[in-house]
């Protein structure tokens, strides 16, 4: 019996319904529950769970969630977003700029730092303006997924590509292929979720009030920490360009970001305290169950069996966004990659292998760790939430359409 499969099954079962009997059951705990259950089956030894851990990304999280939280508890964050929507009219044009200005930021600031610093914004958006929180929290995840495409730093697995790749200059790469076909999806996301959400479209005139900034010397140290961010995204861009063997890793501009508010602001334990917690440990639980579910060799025997092209852009990409949703897309990169690039794969292949284990994202929850931010965040802040199937019944389509836009660029590019 294959416990670690069954036991993911088990997790997307209970991540779907969210309930058993009474008990109403968070998206960290049941991942927790999982990687617990393939703990005590043996399916995975402590220590083999301890290095599936992926510290470097526990690293980035928690100095983004220390960022974040100094933002917001200085009204600093809300001050900014008015100042970037206070344009926007109708609800028509504030789902423009979301999608437009968070995907944007996702291609330079990588996914998960938007979902983090993203959710307060928009669940105060939803708030001011009576509108429904999971029309804005679907399109903040929707923006954040879709935006990141476009970039080597925009989300983890696209860095990957990008370092082993063999491309002299990731950033042209990624924009030549990938840049217009994003564009194209961001409207069509548009388009899709005023369809499902056509009730909360009106005309009327929206009316955007300054938020006052409440704690002037924490939004001091948060603008630092944010310049910061800004700065050393910049430098590594340029490194990448000019100094290819300066490498500066993510990990080192979150955590030095985090430094200003950790060591200069008073309320740096109340900020530590309310640091989403519950988010760390459903990544720690979720490197251990895909670890143990990675180890039994299921999906890699599976995708042997089924012979397929690897250098087929199709297959590819649908490869991707349905293998994605399993074993997530990062050790899904992390396998293909290499014997793609081993056999001669050109960018063609590696942007498709890039579009379609991004992109993969829009389908599930599970398909992007910053959904999961996004829905954890807004839970824990705000009492909302997402369902799956309130996820899937948009993301099903819009993925379908996004996964077509990509294919043919792709292939009208070769």
């Amino acid at each position: 019996m294959n416990i670690p499969v069954l036991t993911l099954a088990a997790v997307f079962v209970l991540i779907a319904v969210r309930q058993v009997g009474t008990l109403r059951l968070q998206i960290w705990q049941i991942m927790a529950l999982g990687a617990s259950v393939v703990l005590v089956a043996g399916s995975i030894s402590p220590r083999e769970a301890l290095t599936a851990i992926d510290l470097d990304v526990m690293a980035f999280l928690f100095g983004m969630f220390v960022v974040g939280q100094a933002l917001e508890e200085s009204g600093y964050l809300a001050h900014l977003s008015y100042k970037y929507i206070k344009r926007a009219k109708t609800i028509d044009s504030l789902l423009l700029a979301i999608l437009f200005g968070a995907g944007a930021a996702s291609a330079f600031l990588m996914n998960d730092t938007l979902a983090i610093i993203g959710t307060p914004v928009v669940l105060l958006l939803a708030r001011k303006h009576a509108m429904s929180p999971k029309l804005l929290l679907i399109t903040l995840c929707v923006a954040i997924t879709i935006g990141s495409v476009t970039s080597p730093i925009g989300n983890p697995q696209n860095l990957l590509i990008a370092l082993n790749g063999n491309m002299p200059n990731p950033f042209v790469t990624f924009l030549s292929w990938l840049f217009i076909p994003t564009v194209i999806n961001l409207l069509i996301a548009h388009r899709v979720l005023k369809h499902y959400f056509r009730e909360e479209f009106h005309e009327t005139e929206l009316s955007h009030s300054q938020e006052p900034i409440r704690n002037h010397e924490l939004a001091f140290l948060a603008r630092i920490a944010l310049g910061i961010v800004l700065v050393l995204v910049a430098v590594k861009i340029l490194a990448v360009v000019i100094l290819p063997s300066v490498n500066i890793p993510l990990t080192s501009i979150a955590l030095i970001a985090a430094l200003p508010v950790l060591l200069g602001s008073k309320q740096r334990l109340h900020i530590l305290r309310r640091v989403d917690w519950q988010t760390l440990a459903f990544f720690a639980a979720m490197f251990v169950l895909m670890e143990s579910v990675w180890l039994t060799g299921f999906f890699q025997n599976i995708i042997a069996r089924m012979n397929l092209d690897l250098g087929a852009v199709p297959v590819i990409i649908g490869l991707s966004v349905i293998v994605s949703q399993f074993i997530s897309n990062v050790p899904l990169v992390a396998l293909f990659q290499p014997a793609l690039v081993q056999a001669g794969a050109g960018a063609q292949v590696l942007m498709a292998l890039a579009a379609g284990s991004t992109i993969a994202g829009n389908l599930f929850i599970l398909g992007a760790a910053s959904n999961v931010i996004v829905i954890q965040t807004a839970e824990k802040r705000a009492g909302e939430t997402v369902t799956f199937w309130e996820f899937a019944r948009i993301g099903i389509p819009l993925t379908a359409l996004n996964v077509l836009v990509y294919w043919l660029f792709i292939i009208l590019m070769s």
